[in-house]
């Protein structure tokens, strides 16, 4: 390690500045943010309580932040969409502790970007690998079994095996705009079964009377807030549950990061009966959570991911991250792409086992990958994201 270097660990957003933060993560998703991560600490859902402990990292040179890490102390594995609850058995069934672990991700969040955020001046390589020994050494100072980075770049990835964590992959589906002027350009893109299908699915949302407003965060009355957050909670309820975010979240959201908001509402005469929250910045529009009181054929398909196609192509936006899982997407134009995680495992006879399913796993991910290519909608004489 670097003498240079000094490592911190925070226990909140609160102990670190914002601009500094937000200059650390200049051209990551609104994800890192700082409003968006204190968001999440300010109102409760990520806190000790809900087994989420905040140990950030930050980083200084000469007392200069250099680099910062979200990181976080965890009793639980909910909220990641990287599943290691077959470890976390395995570690039971030998009578061992696999809680607590340390966590780099964005909480409740499948959505991949930078997890060590740095100054564009310093050695990525050196200081992802001293980054890494002292969140290992932070690991063993707190009891914890593990550190599990969650969606970071493919870069980042690469940088982290180098340090000693195991490579993971995993599977998700991205709409990607190649220069669309409006929807029908992108349905020319598939071919005449899909495209029919398709334009069925929309038409039959219409026929029902179903119409739709898209509101930024400086639009989203408290009003709108309330009913949102009602269909958010309904997509937990069918399921006996909670979700994971409060009412007060997505209202500090409102006043901190509206201008990253894009609230799609589905109105029926004018009766909202569903809507799906998104962020996005310049590039991407990130799709995040969504809930209907009413049960209308295709009202999912068409408020979650076809107005959110139509957004990024009135916006320019180059692409749509829809979120984790959901096969039903590929045939509707979301293509396929392998996302990544990093895994350090504290037990070296764990870790070899852990390393070699990884291993054999990685092998059945990319092949799923390539079939479910063969899934896409698109005309054959046409390039994806797969070719």
């Amino acid at each position: 390690m670097s003498a240079a270097w000094q490592m911190q660990f925070c226990t909140g957003m609160a102990q670190i500045d914002s601009e500094l933060w937000d200059a650390l993560a200049a051209g990551a998703s609104p994800f890192l943010s700082h409003a968006y991560l204190s968001a999440l600490e300010d109102t409760g859902c990520a806190s000790v309580d809900t087994g989420w402990a905040p140990q950030h990292l930050l980083v200084l040179q000469q007392g200069r932040p250099v680099a910062a890490m979200p990181l976080y102390l965890k009793r639980h594995s909910w909220g990641e969409y990287v599943f290691d609850w077959s470890w976390a058995d395995a570690y039971r069934q030998y009578g061992m502790a696999y809680y607590p672990k340390l966590v780099t991700s964005v909480p409740f969040t499948p959505s991949s970007g930078p997890r060590l955020l740095m100054a564009p001046d310093v050695d990525r390589a050196a200081l992802t690998t001293a980054s890494a020994d002292a969140v290992k050494a932070r690991a063993k100072t707190l009891g914890a079994s593990s550190w599990h980075v969650l969606f970071p770049t493919q870069q980042e990835h690469a940088l982290l095996a180098d340090a000693g964590l195991r490579p993971r992959i995993g599977c998700q589906y991205h709409w990607y705009n190649r220069g669309y002027e409006c929807f029908e350009d992108f349905l020319a893109t598939f071919n005449s079964r899909k495209r029919k299908n398709l334009r069925k699915e929309r038409e039959a949302v219409r026929g029902a009377g179903i119409h739709f407003r898209h509101l930024t965060g400086h639009a989203i009355t408290p009003a709108l807030w309330q009913t949102f957050y009602g269909f958010y909670q309904s997509t937990y309820e069918v399921r006996g549950q909670q979700g994971y975010l409060t009412p007060a979240f997505f209202e500090q959201l409102g006043r901190t990061m509206p201008d990253n908001l894009l609230l799609v509402l589905a109105l029926h005469e004018d009766t909202p009966i569903a809507a799906a929250l998104s962020l996005r910045d310049d590039t991407t529009l990130y799709g995040r959570y969504w809930g209907s009181r009413s049960d209308y054929q295709f009202l999912h398909f068409e408020t979650c991911y076809y107005q959110g196609i139509d957004y990024c192509i009135t916006q320019g936006l180059q692409r749509f991250d829809s979120g984790a899982q959901g096969e039903h997407k590929i045939q509707r134009g979301f293509e396929p792409i392998i996302t990544y995680s990093n895994h350090w495992i504290a037990d070296p006879r764990f870790a070899a086992a852990i390393g070699d399913f990884l291993v054999r796993e990685a092998e059945h991910i990319r092949q799923y990958r390539n079939d479910a290519a063969q899934g896409l909608p698109f005309r054959l004489d046409l390039p994806t994201a797969t070719t």
